[in-house]
């Protein structure tokens, strides 16, 4: 199996009334998140990363009638942090940090999920306090605690 690259995506995926999707790994039960996922080759843009693993580990399709591409928000942001020991064998030898950059994606409303069985056994959608309580990740929980700020800037900054 090729060796990870230490840049990733970190995907949000929420309704209008802030319902967020949380999905629980299968390598790791207890352990929620939202979609999270390394980039295939070094010059993949960010936002096809976003796309491939929303798609992946959802079966939600970014740029279908009811998810349009604009509905994939790219917050322009992103964080540094060491890799989990125990998942650090997934990288090349002594690599530690990843990048991973946030974004978030509004569908229209709770939608059926489709997990890759070997990434993932559940889902739930809840308020968005609730659903950042669940995660595991600290960046994790914290993105989902920034969404409904970044919504509103994306609304002010587009004049809405």
């Amino acid at each position: 199996m090729p060796k990870k690259i230490p840049e990733s995506v970190l995907v949000v995926i929420h309704t209008p009334q802030l319902d967020v999707l949380i999905i629980e790994r299968a390598d790791r039960p207890g352990f929620w998140q939202s979609v999270t996922g390394s980039k295939d080759r070094l010059d993949e843009p960010l936002a096809e990363t976003a796309v491939r693993e929303v798609a992946e580990e959802t079966g939600i399709v970014v740029g279908a009638a009811d998810v349009p591409y604009t509905a994939l928000f790219d917050w322009q942001y992103q964080i540094d942090y060491e890799i989990y020991p125990v998942w650090r064998h997934r990288y090349e030898e002594g690599v530690t940090r990843n990048v991973e950059h946030w974004f978030s994606l509004e569908v229209p409303q709770r939608l059926e999920v489709t997990l890759a069985p070997r990434e993932h056994t559940a889902f739930l959608w809840l308020p968005w306090q609730e659903a950042a309580s669940r995660c595991f990740s600290s960046s994790n929980q914290d993105a989902i605690l920034q969404l409904p700020a970044r919504l509103e800037a994306r609304r002010q900054a587009a004049g809405r």
